[in-house]
């Protein structure tokens, strides 16, 4: 090894991405290292702090310090699900291409913007259009919209936010079970998850609690659709949720709101100060009837406030200083427009936007105005009612065989389980791929998350009968097939 900390912290991440260093894996004590390399200890506490902030290993005082279980540079789904032919897919979490609209006329229309000078150097950064439609679309849902920012996705969005206040070795609460790509992101920005329980309602008061008095410096949920549960927070949960939050209020807020446009419900955020809502993110009538015309709103792109157009002000104050809703049109419109609108406090907005502005500049306006375009037309109540009547049926279906399944929202349905490993190996046996929870828990039980966006209705009785069969009971053992 080197004789510097980075290049012993280099070392060490290639003994860890090259496997030699397996997850869970301890690491010498710093002064043993330091006495086998001829440096002084601090120079391997340095390079340790290195590794730590880089999210591959984790330090716990006496006990020392191991590889991460996944450390940063090996992502939740490095590994994809090897699907024999004939296996039925409901692992990917996709959603059902069949109710996505065609990108192709909104895209042709896109490619013929009005504004010579928007996606050239030195132009605006946010399409007026989609600025319109997302300002309205939180403003119904009660939410301020005094600043909106663009972002290439859901998970582009929360990593400039994080960016814009955290520092390495702040920790973050997460949902547990959660998205797995958030828990691969935190520790690779050298931050440390704190998980929250989850129940049918989204996180739980004592599990937020308990996160906020260990000292978090952000919250991270999902209050409809959450991924992998299916949880959809309640109108009595959001108003305690925000009560305990009221009393942190340095502490930053994230909303990841993915199921925007897939989702038939009342839209409960923490976010705003907890007034009416309208239903569910389902404020744009069909065919674009609330839709603003190219250049109406805010103008030029730069002026992501003015949210007090029009009496479009949205809800009251928030519940924190600093705080950021995200709406992903991944779902509703389609994954590879990478597009998701953030509505935040203004410092947070202004921070994202000019770190952006210092690195990919702006978000592609061609993408903006198809995105745009198809929101514009997009009816999310074909799409809601579908994915509910798949996921409802799915949630009875087991219930009948005796198998408790969870599932208010969203496209997937999440099955506790006593053997994640039998389990998905007797599923796979029986012709379906389904997640193993440990893509999603940190501390939570074991789990399956079946994803029902594709699955037909008349598949529904025999997919039940099978997991019933897979999770079948003989006295106190647990059959695996």
């Amino acid at each position: 090894m080197g004789r510097r900390a980075n290049e012993i912290a280099a070392e060490i991440e290639a003994l860890v991405t090259s496997g030699q260093l397996a997850p869970g894996a301890g690491l010498p004590p710093l002064r043993d290292l330091a006495l086998d390399l001829g440096v002084n200890p601090n120079t391997v506490a340095a390079a340790y702090r290195v590794l730590r902030e880089r999210g591959v290993i984790e330090t716990a005082g006496r006990r020392g310090s191991r590889v991460l279980p996944r450390p940063a540079l090996t992502p939740r789904d490095y590994s994809p699900l090897d699907i024999p032919p004939g296996v039925r897919d409901l692992a990917d979490g996709n959603p059902d291409a069949r109710l996505l609209p065609d990108p192709a006329p909104a895209l042709a229309a896109a490619g013929r913007g009005p504004d010579p000078q928007a996606g050239r150097y030195g132009g605006p950064d946010l399409d007026p259009r989609l600025l319109a439609l997302a300002r309205r679309s939180f403003a119904a849902d009660g939410l301020p919209v005094d600043a909106i920012g663009i972002a290439s996705g859901s998970l582009d969005a929360q990593e400039r936010i994080f960016q814009a206040w955290l520092r390495p070795g702040d920790a973050v609460a997460v949902e547990d079970p959660g998205w797995g790509s958030l828990f691969d992101l935190l520790p690779a920005l050298g931050l440390r998850l704190q998980p929250m329980p989850v129940d049918d309602e989204g996180p739980t008061v004592a599990g937020l609690r308990h996160a906020l008095d260990a000292g978090v410096r952000a919250v991270v949920l999902t209050a409809r659709a959450q991924n992998p549960t299916g949880a959809s927070l309640g109108e009595g949960r959001a108003a305690a949720l925000r009560a305990l939050l009221a009393e942190h209020p340095d502490v930053l807020l994230v909303e990841d709101d993915h199921g925007h446009g897939i989702v038939d419900g009342p839209y409960h955020s923490l976010c705003g100060d907890g007034g009416s809502r309208t239903g569910g993110g389902e404020e744009e009538a069909p065919g674009g009837r609330t839709a603003p015309e190219d250049g109406e709103g805010a103008r030029g792109g730069d002026t992501a406030g003015g949210g007090g157009e029009r009496g479009e002000r949205g809800g009251g104050g928030s519940t924190v200083r600093h705080w950021a809703v995200i709406r992903s049109v991944a779902k509703s419109l389609g994954p590879d427009l990478r597009i998701a609108v953030i509505a935040g406090d203004r410092d947070t907005i202004d921070r994202v936007r000019g770190r952006q502005r210092l690195g990919a500049g702006w978000v592609s306006h061609l993408l903006q105005r198809t995105a745009a375009g198809l929101w514009a037309a997009y009816d999310p109540a074909p799409s809601a009612a579908s994915y509910r009547k798949r996921r409802e049926a799915l949630v009875d279906a087991l219930a009948v065989r005796g198998v408790l399944a969870h599932g208010r929202s969203g496209l997937c349905v999440w099955v506790p389980v006593p053997d994640e490993t039998a389990a998905f190996a007797g599923l796979m046996q029986r012709g379906w791929a389904v997640s193993p929870g440990a893509r999603f828990r940190l501390e939570t039980p074991p789990g399956l998350r079946l994803t029902v966006s594709t699955l037909d209705l008349d598949e529904i009785p025999r997919l039940a009968d099978d997991v019933a069969a897979v999770l079948r009971r003989r006295g106190d053992s647990v059959r695996g097939v």
